[in-house]
């Protein structure tokens, strides 16, 4: 039996005055999503528990089959995984932004999506200033990068997502609580920093959001968890563009696919994450198929960049794995986001998100079509994010 997940993240929405009453979802071309809930049970599936934030690290940790209750510490240290960074026992990872502040305002989280060639050359100068025995910097991709705190007592302090306040001001979202006196010198400490520099004197000329400062969030220690095999038989591998989902890979003991043209953002390479993931369905059970773009659309509150990254899913991603898996006896499709993104809030929720799941010669229920209403009639009814992964291998 070969296995396999299609993740959309932040695909599932509300309904917009803009689309009639419908959500991106509803609005978006995606005959390939529509077969599998059609052919397929549905279902509604509670990602995230009410007590934790409400982010992909939770989301995904828990479709793996990961009790987020149990297993999760935080983004920081599933990020550090994947960049090669081995985490010290009093060590603390934070996931680090590059961000654009104008006038004292939180403008872009993403500081205009900078390259990853541009955000290494700026964090490794930040490390070079900022950085001590005790504090370090690693560049990551994109905007997303790593402070790494060791034997300091920052644990406790209260981080805000930086997507989640875009258009509010830096000096009411700083961190609080112990510790984060020396987060907030770091973050004000970079700004002058940043701003000298070149590459952000070039961006600024060029009419481009500067990376100007620095903002620490989602911190923890290093997990301690039970690899994928040993929960449910099988080997696998994770195909993802961003560090956090490699991250949860490389503590789950899956094998983490790297794919050119990857990007995290709405002009990543779909076509190669299903081809690659095709490939490895030749000798691996099970992968795990995550794309970021509707996710990164829903942050921005970009209702048609929204719905081209869930058609593109739908045609390069959904459809292309279908037509492959007809060389396998026997597999399952899990369809689903990790969790919704709504363009009105332009940030995560805790609401439920549809699930569907396709199997070989396998009956399906009543549902005709793939939305985030849908599936409310479905089979599956309501299932407890981490038990999804029981429910499809066992």
């Amino acid at each position: 039996m070969k296995y396999i997940v299609l993740l959309c993240d932040g695909m599932a929405d509300y309904p917009l005055d803009e689309l009639g009453g419908l959500t991106p979802l509803q609005a978006s071309d995606i005959p390939n999503m529509d077969h599998i809930a059609r052919e397929g049970k549905c279902g509604q599936a509670q990602t995230i528990p009410l007590d934790l934030p409400p982010g992909s690290d939770v989301a995904n940790l828990s479709i793996l089959g990961y009790d987020p209750a149990k297993y999760y510490t935080g983004r920081g240290p599933l990020e550090a995984a994947s960049m090669g960074v081995e985490l010290e026992l009093k060590d603390i990872a934070f996931r680090c932004n590059l961000i654009t502040e104008h006038n004292g305002i939180i403008a872009d989280y993403s500081a205009g999506h900078i390259t990853t060639q541009q955000a290494g050359e700026l964090i490794t100068m930040i490390d070079e200033q900022l950085g001590t025995s005790n504090i370090n910097f690693y560049p990551g991709i994109s905007y997303r990068h790593l402070l790494v705190l060791s034997g300091l007592q920052c644990l406790d302090a209260q981080c805000t997502p930086p997507h989640d306040e875009v258009g509010s001001k830096v000096d009411d979202f700083l961190p609080t609580g112990q510790g984060s006196d020396i987060l907030v010198k770091l973050i004000k400490d970079s700004k002058p920093l940043l701003e000298a520099h070149e590459i952000n004197k070039k961006r600024s000329g060029e009419g481009k959001n500067m990376a100007n400062m620095i903002w620490p969030w989602a911190q923890g220690h290093a997990p301690s968890m039970p690899k994928f095999r040993e929960l449910y038989g099988i080997g696998g591998a994770m195909i993802s563009a961003v560090d956090l989902l490699k991250g949860i890979g490389i503590y789950a003991g899956l094998r983490v696919i790297d794919v050119p043209g990857a990007t995290g953002y709405l002009d990543t390479n779909y076509k190669g994450k299903a081809d690659f993931a095709l490939k490895a369905l030749e000798s691996d059970d099970f992968v795990y198929i995550h794309v970021e773009a509707a996710d990164e659309a829903g942050h921005i509150g970009d209702i048609e960049a929204k719905m081209k990254a869930i058609e593109d899913f739908d045609r390069y991603v959904a459809g292309r794995v279908l037509k492959g898996l007809r060389v396998f006896d026997d597999y399952k499709v899990l369809l689903m986001p990790d969790h919704r993104t709504p363009i009105a809030l332009r940030t995560h929720t805790y609401d439920p998100v549809p699930i569907a799941v396709l199997s070989s010669g396998g009956e399906g229920d009543d549902v005709i079509e793939y939305d985030e209403f849908s599936v409310e009639s479905g089979s599956l009814g309501i299932i407890e994010g981490y038990k999804i992964m029981e429910y499809l291998v066992k």
